[in-house]
């Protein structure tokens, strides 16, 4: 009787500090569910909708986990990696390369601007300790600028382009590129491999269950965290075998699995550099710069690398986005990419100090789902569409300045607690 009593404070404290770390993530969760109702859509078209906001956008999103780590908040410089996305696929048009090979020439033309890009970011945050949120955003709005010089004035006239890309008449960039057509680059990636949504549960399924016993037998994984993803993989697979509601809402969409193997490996690929010893860097100076600076890591250059990964890869997921869209605007495709994606991210608990790629994928489906009925359920709840796509800009400075403010109280509370200590 004395343990259970004992029992119940412990979980009411844990229950009461999951609830404060995940306090935004529940509320857009109670707000995606509100807005879903009264959208009155139907739920197998929100569904459709949100597997192709998810293949076009989460890339981006995964490419803020790394600077986080670092401890150097969100990136909202990720929007000049989009710029350097930009120059890749205009450059690609402006040669004639088709199809895969022109977003293969897009990604490799990406892949030294962005990170030239990223050094310069990084060498600037460096001098910018503890205000790098803010620096980035500010860098970015500042990179805007000599975006639209270039584009307006450089390319075109100093820099000779085919009228492929440029205005007929005068010179810069076209306001618009198309990549349907002729550049046969709309979907190239998504069309590689597409399948209905049934096959990609039962495959994905399939490989989690295989991957956690194998994890389990390696020692790599617990036996309760094997047991764990496999019965959720399971279940899933089940409601969607056996219920005849839920098969009916995912009836008729379809995966791109190319663009989510990408996905995939990305997730991979930060779970596995936070094993490497730059992983460990990573940590160390994210967690304490001066403790890092005493074990011998260079925490300027440690950094350094942490920016310049983010903003290549965010110039590749802008490449994904853009694909999936089919048309490029030239002068505006990238102005909200870091603010969305920094918006996401937190959505799903993740703070300025510490993310997952498990709180980039809720955060991400939460966002979006909330962006794709916020118009109708706007029009249904108060006669107006347009309310619904100002909520859509609220919600995302008010998620960012949520977070920051939570950043500063906890901060300051750690910091409270530290004096209290000593």
């Amino acid at each position: 009787m004395a343990e259970l009593q004992t029992k119940r404070p412990d979980a009411m404290k844990a229950i009461k500090a999951n609830l404060q770390e995940y306090i935004v993530t529940y509320v857009f969760l109670a707000l995606s569910v509100l807005f879903v109702i009264y959208s009155g859509r139907p739920l197998n078209d929100i569904f459709s909708q949100i597997m192709g906001r998810l293949s076009r956008n989460l890339f981006i999103v995964l490419a803020l986990i790394i600077p986080i780590i670092a401890g150097m908040g969100i990136n909202f410089a990720i929007t000049i990696g989009a710029m350097a996305a930009q120059v890749g696929l205009m450059l690609a048009i402006n040669f004639e390369l088709r199809g895969m090979t022109g977003l293969l020439a897009a990604a490799g033309i990406t892949l030294p601007l962005a990170a030239f890009f990223g050094f310069l970011i990084g060498s600037l945050l460096n001098k910018m300790k503890g205000q790098e949120t803010i620096g980035s955003l500010i860098l970015g709005y500042f990179a805007n600028g000599a975006y639209q010089l270039l584009f307006l004035f450089i390319f075109g006239k100093i820099i000779p382009l085919s009228d492929k890309v440029t205005i007929i008449g005068a010179t810069g960039v076209a306001n618009t590129l198309n990549l349907m057509g002729e550049p046969d680059m709309y979907m190239v990636l998504d069309r590689v491999w597409s399948v209905p949504f049934t096959t990609a549960l039962y495959g994905v399924s399939i490989l989690l269950v295989l991957g956690s016993i194998a994890l389990y037998l390696l020692k790599k994984m617990s036996l309760k965290k094997a047991v764990a993803l496999s019965a959720l993989a399971v279940i899933t697979s089940l409601c969607v075998m056996l219920i005849p509601s839920v098969a009916q809402i995912v009836k008729g969409t379809r995966v791109p699995m190319a663009t989510f193997v990408l996905v995939g490996l990305l997730c991979v690929f930060n779970v596995v550099i936070m094993r490497t010893r730059l992983g460990q860097k990573f940590r160390a100076v994210g967690q304490s710069r001066s403790v890092a600076n005493a074990s011998g890591i260079n925490v300027n250059r440690t950094r350094l690398i942490a920016i310049m990964i983010s903003t290549v890869l965010a110039g590749w997921g802008q490449i994904i986005f853009i694909q999936n869209l089919g048309t490029l605007q030239t002068y505006s495709a990238h102005e909200m990419v870091g603010l969305y994606a920094g918006a996401a991210i937190l959505v799903g608990g993740a703070s300025l100090n510490r993310a997952t790629n498990t709180q980039a994928v809720v955060g991400c489906l939460l966002f979006h789902i909330l962006f794709t009925v916020s118009q109708d359920a706007g029009k249904n709840l108060f006669g107006n569409a347009n309310i619904g796509e100002f909520f859509r800009v609220f919600i995302a400075y008010g998620v960012i300045a949520v977070a920051l403010v939570m950043h500063t109280w906890r901060s300051n509370q750690a910091s409270k607690k530290s004096a209290l200590q000593t």
